[in-house]
């Protein structure tokens, strides 16, 4: 699998990100960062996550995507939009019930030429422990089978914190 990457575009209001490669928990920070950004800015209008190139994702990645939701739904009053083309990568945003809080689309989008790579964010490892937990706390919320599904790593988190 090819190392995970973030690209990301926007144009009149309309953000795009789009995961390319392997995304896991090293880029965390890095998307924690871009959506925390986007959401001090006042002309966002819609959301769009390009996962055409995704050739795995985490469950921390997916828990930052299930925030990412979350949070354009509640500021910005719009469901965002997500678009999967492998079919391993959409049969775990199904199971997860990603259906729920994304328009989802197995179409692919033909903009990379307009998007730039994000510039990676670096954490120390409390940090990085507590965008884990939160990101799969956001999981959590989305359906009881997620909850059971990742209760005892968030709990083990959450100790390791404590300790």
């Amino acid at each position: 699998m090819t190392d995970g990457r973030i690209l990301v575009g926007d144009h009149d209001g309309v953000y795009v990100l789009k995961f390319v490669g392997d995304v896991r928990v090293n880029l965390c920070a890095t998307v924690d960062a871009f959506v925390r950004d986007v959401f001090r800015s006042d002309d966002v209008a819609s959301l769009l996550v390009d996962l055409t190139e995704t050739e795995g994702i985490d469950s921390t990645s997916l828990g930052l995507l299930a925030r990412l939701s979350n949070e354009t739904r509640r500021r910005v009053g719009a469901v965002p939009t997500l678009i999967s083309t492998n079919p391993n990568v959409t049969r775990v945003l199904r199971t997860t019930g990603f259906d729920d809080v994304f328009h989802m689309l197995e179409e692919p989008l033909h903009a990379s030429s307009v998007l730039g790579e994000l510039t990676p964010v670096s954490a120390d490892a409390d940090s990085l422990r507590e965008r884990v937990i939160d990101a799969h706390r956001a999981l959590m919320d989305l359906n009881e089978r997620n909850r059971e599904s990742f209760r005892d790593l968030v709990s083990a988190l959450e100790a390791d914190g404590d300790g």
